[in-house]
């Protein structure tokens, strides 16, 4: 509740730190000056997203955080997880794809956009994180369609390092990753996952993985998400 509660004011500070750090990089003609900036930038990047983890997951278990209901399309969603995470694929020689049915694009549904595309970046980010050479896929596949709601099923499949029976069992638990060397090698949290299924449980979904060592990994959640009047 203390960290919901400070909220506000843990990320103020930071969004200035980042501000000035900007500006100041648009006012610096030394290159040395640049490249030092820039790592400040990453930092303070960085501290930033594990604060919005942190605060995230504590509001979820003060029960403070609440779903928005907005009319929205999944293709800006798409389109966002590209534009945030497809360089970082692009820097691991990775090819990062979308796979979206026509049949959906122009599809207006009632939700929380925002969120809905929070899960999908910590599931794509996840799969940057553990993939060393292949493909990223990221699709939604619609299981059943009625004039009020559609069941549908994104899926995020990589063919990263893979996981076994007894990782799959914590993966999605906070601060979990597949072992303690994971931390050490890859960084991070463990918080992306843990805070997914806790979304999708608010949106009376389910996730869960099927993965084999060594031969990648499928994230999957399923929702029923109702379809606007538009």
């Amino acid at each position: 509740t203390f960290l919901a509660n400070m909220s506000h004011e843990l990320r103020t500070p930071l969004h200035g730190i980042s501000g000035m750090i900007r500006l100041a990089h648009t006012r610096m003609a030394d290159e040395k000056g640049k490249v030092q900036l820039d790592k400040a930038k990453v930092a303070a990047d960085h501290l930033l997203s594990v604060i919005n983890d942190i605060l995230d997951i504590s509001k979820i278990e003060a029960d403070r955080l609440v779903l928005e209901t907005s009319d929205f399309e999944l293709q800006p969603i798409f389109e966002s997880l590209i534009n945030h995470l497809g360089s970082k694929a692009q820097d691991k020689g990775l090819e990062l794809q979308t796979d979206l049915p026509p049949s959906l694009i122009n599809q207006h549904f009632i939700g929380d956009p925002l969120r809905l595309g929070q899960i999908l970046i910590n599931l794509v980010a996840n799969a940057v994180k553990f993939t060393d050479h292949g493909r990223i896929t990221v699709r939604v596949i619609e299981r059943e369609s009625g004039p009020r709601a559609a069941l549908l099923r994104f899926e995020v499949v990589d063919t990263g390092i893979g996981l076994g029976p007894a990782e799959k069992t914590r993966i999605f638990a906070p601060f979990e990753q597949s072992d303690s060397s994971m931390s050490r090698k890859y960084g991070g949290t463990g918080l992306g996952l843990a805070i997914s299924k806790r979304l999708v449980g608010l949106m009376g979904g389910t996730i869960d993985v099927e993965s084999t060592p060594g031969q990648g990994s499928n994230f999957w959640f399923e929702i029923s998400q109702p379809k606007s009047a538009k």
